[in-house]
């Protein structure tokens, strides 16, 4: 398997570090550990912090147009996405040594209630929630077709492989291998249907959300953190063209660690 010094010039990393007093004070330590160049000039960015500061540092490339590989040292959490810390020692060996996985978002199209059209990519889940008390009612379709005419419930969720351990599994969805080409389709505390318990879609497919009685259950959309209000309709499929690179430490790769997880009891 390829690894990255094929593909990365070492002398151009950009360091970005999460705002918290921890990943301040590593920063400060790696300071001098290589010759860091600002993230317009690098051909790789290391990211301090947690799942969701390298979330954020993800979408911001996707805002930016200008995409990089990105490797994770965890300071934050859980550190799903991440790479353990290990301070500045062996640090320019190991990230010339980490094995790349290839991560494509959701790409998301949002009409609300007064005909206004949002995008936004999500790299873990794009999920509908109710605005209020009232039951949301949602029908679902997928590539064109009418799969649950009304869906009543809190919601439901569509995830990636990467996001399958994420909001989806809390919603008892499946975990997906990154490997598996799939999407997880998953309610969210479901009333009726009342048997209906999601799906496995293949990743070419284009699901779309229509909201029934809007007025009066006003349903809410969120792709990763970017939300958008009494929505109407919403339309996802995967977004090929934004491949994303996530770098790993041999051993420790992204896709062992979605099979591990389906064993911890």
């Amino acid at each position: 398997m390829t690894d990255a010094s094929t593909f990365i010039d070492m002398d151009r990393l950009a360091l970005l570090a999460s705002p918290t007093d921890r990943a301040r004070e590593a920063a400060e330590a790696l300071h001098g550990c290589m010759p860091w160049v600002p993230l317009n000039q690098a051909s790789a960015m290391v990211v301090l912090g947690g799942d969701g500061f390298m979330l954020d540092a993800l979408h911001g490339m996707l805002d930016d147009g200008h995409i990089l590989p990105a490797y994770g040292l965890n300071l934050g959490t859980v550190g799903f996405l991440m790479n353990r810390h290990r301070g500045c020692d062996g640090l320019a060996k190991r990230i010339a040594k980490a094995r790349p996985l290839t991560v494509c978002p959701l790409r998301m199209e949002a009409v609300t209630q007064d005909g206004e059209r949002h995008t936004s990519c999500a790299i873990n889940e794009v999920s509908l929630l109710r605005e209020t008390r009232q039951t949301a009612k949602i029908e679902i379709s997928v590539n064109g077709k009418v799969r649950v005419p009304e869906l009543m419930g809190d919601g439901v969720l569509l995830a990636t492989p990467v996001g399958s351990t994420a909001y989806n599994l809390s919603a008892h969805g499946p975990i997906l291998p990154l490997d598996s080409a799939m999407l997880a389709l998953t309610p969210i505390s479901p009333f009726r249907p009342r048997r209906w318990r999601g799906a496995i879609l293949p990743d070419r497919s284009r699901v779309s959300f229509r909201i029934r009685e809007p007025a009066k259950r006003p349903v809410a959309v969120v792709a990763d953190q970017k939300e958008y209000r009494d929505i109407a309709e919403v339309h996802v499929e995967i977004a090929r063209d934004m491949e994303m690179q996530l770098l790993f430490d041999p051993g420790h790769a992204l896709d062992e660690r979605i099979v591990a997880e389906q064993f911890v009891v």
